[in-house]
């Protein structure tokens, strides 16, 4: 839809306040289904599962921190990764700053991802970020939550992501190099994504991002929400700007990157 050029200050205004109401509907439709969402059911968690993180290994409840509630971003970051996932780094550049003012409303958060903490580490230095973020490396806990799947789940068809089972995948690209997945205009946007963290399909996608909401009770731990996909388009600031700007979210492939390669390739 192409929009009215050399429009009068009425006509936008009368086109304007159409539109709000429209936004005041989502907005409640919004809180409402914020409301159902604190309703759910939830889950105790009677396993164990342990991290490694800049104050050593720890548990799930470790991670609370004292708080009452636990958010955990879901970062795709393999151990086979040379880097984190693009979309998951441009998430992670919103809630960088948003993680502090959480804390201190009795929410802890973390971002986990199953590469051993030390390459973790490395990047977090690279991307210049401060959230806490801990390592699942050996750990069942991506698995549990849905996250992440081993190859023969990927190719026998037994991959449920985002409540969904997938089909099987097709044959994996074993013996491809890196340099044979980089980005290229004709290539596939996973594979421009896959080539950015440093892996090929296969390997990349057998990782997925997400996000979930735990809750302590009377010192046990409680599962309570997860959201994949894009169930995550809310959480990802940039988008949330780019809905509003004139030309919107204006796509035709894959253009960003990590915030430290723009204009170096």
């Amino acid at each position: 839809m192409t929009a009215q050029l050399n429009a009068t200050r009425q006509q936008w205004l009368a086109a304007r306040l159409d539109l709000l109401e429209e936004e005041k509907e989502l907005t409640r439709q919004s809180d409402a289904l914020a409301m159902k969402r604190r309703q759910l059911p939830r889950v105790r968690i009677d396993k164990q599962y342990r991290f490694d993180t800049d104050d050593g290994n720890v548990s799930l409840k470790d991670l609370f921190g004292g708080r009452s509630q636990l958010l955990v971003y879901h970062f795709m970051f393999g151990p086979d990764y040379t880097a984190g996932c693009p979309s998951c780094s441009s998430i992670a550049d919103g809630f960088n700053g948003v993680f502090v003012h959480l804390e201190n409303h009795d929410v802890a958060f973390w971002a986990v991802s199953r590469a051993p903490l030390a390459k973790l580490e490395a990047f977090k230095r690279r991307m210049d970020w401060s959230f806490p973020w801990a390592s699942s490396f050996g750990s069942d806990f991506n698995g549990d939550f849905s996250v992440w799947f081993s190859a023969e789940q990927q190719h026998q068809g037994q991959v449920d992501y985002n409540y969904r089972r997938e089909p099987p995948a097709p044959e994996p690209l074993p013996g491809r190099t890196v340099q044979e997945w980089q980005p290229r205009d004709s290539e596939a946007p996973i594979a421009q994504i896959a080539a950015m963290t440093g892996t090929d399909i296969s390997t990349y996608t057998r990782d997925r991002p997400g996000v979930s909401a735990f809750e302590l009770i009377d010192g046990a731990v409680y599962h309570s929400y997860s959201s994949y996909a894009r169930g995550l388009d809310g959480l990802w600031g940039m988008y949330q700007w780019l809905d509003r700007a004139p030309k919107g979210r204006n796509e035709t492939g894959i253009w960003w990157r990590h915030h430290d390669r723009y204009g170096k390739e």
